[in-house]
């Protein structure tokens, strides 16, 4: 598959790039179920929904194709409720359900702004999402509709990292926008450690070595495998979905 994607460009700096021309035309966007607690503690806040939603019209705008993959943390971890004593296979069905509950969410904020979106779902549940059927995702995303993808795999398991990948892989998506709480890759948690170390360049093989929490190991494996890149940067940080798209240095680039 990686043979016929066109091969991602070189991030450089923004003085050498033509003003608003994209260097990726075709881009899947990681979003965590945290990234949308804001202030809440759980749940979604409108105004981080709005905000994440103005970004990706702003991308949209510029003749992008966006896909996203949308996480369930915010209402339910699989892999935590299994740790308490839930069977993991129930608790991480649970989750791909409140990854559906986020992807509508987003989908309504979209919608409201006027862009039209499609919701696709690795689980059946038509009365709120179409079947996850690649060729229909990728007709989508020709015809400008910006596309969800819920439910991770549809399979335990796996986690949203590795739907990401796998999707991304699916519709020949040019990079992975990986959206964090923090700058970038750190060698720790910079939120805990003020000292921690930050990568502004990795390799695959360094993130897997290191046991850098980036994406899990499946995810990173899927990328290297079929040269993905990522870009993993701070979404609080308002227009960084923009830098990224126009080829800005900004958070960790990881490639081969």
């Amino acid at each position: 598959m990686s043979s016929d994607r066109t091969l991602s460009p070189e991030l450089t700096e923004s003085s050498e790039l033509r003003k608003d021309k994209p260097v990726f035309t075709r881009v899947l966007i990681k979003l965590s179920g945290e990234a949308l607690i804001g202030d809440q503690g759980s749940g979604v806040d409108p105004l981080v929904m709005d905000d994440i939603a103005d970004q990706i019209i702003d991308i949209h705008n510029l003749g992008v194709e966006v896909a996203i993959v949308v996480g369930g943390g915010n209402i339910i971890r699989g892999v935590a409720v299994s740790a308490a004593g839930l069977d993991r296979v129930s608790g991480d069905y649970m989750g791909m359900l409140a990854t559906v509950i986020n992807a509508l969410a987003l989908q309504n904020a979209l919608e409201t702004r006027g862009v039209y979106t499609r919701v696709l779902s690795a689980i059946s549940m038509a009365a709120v999402a179409e079947p996850f059927i690649r060729r229909r995702a990728i007709r989508h995303l020709e015809k400008r509709r910006i596309v969800i993808f819920a439910a991770g795999t549809g399979n335990p398991y796996f986690s949203t990292d590795t739907a990401a990948a796998l999707r991304a892989m699916e519709i020949r998506a040019q990079v992975i926008l990986k959206a964090t709480k923090v700058d970038g890759v750190y060698d720790s948690d910079p939120i805990v450690n003020k000292d921690a170390q930050f990568f502004k360049e990795l390799t695959y093989l360094q993130v897997l070595e290191r046991g850098l929490k980036v994406m899990d190991a499946t995810a990173i494996s899927l990328c290297m495998d079929h040269q993905l890149p990522i870009v993993v940067f701070n979404l609080k940080k308002r227009g960084n979905i923009r830098r990224a798209i126009l080829g800005e240095k900004i958070g960790s680039f990881i490639r081969a």
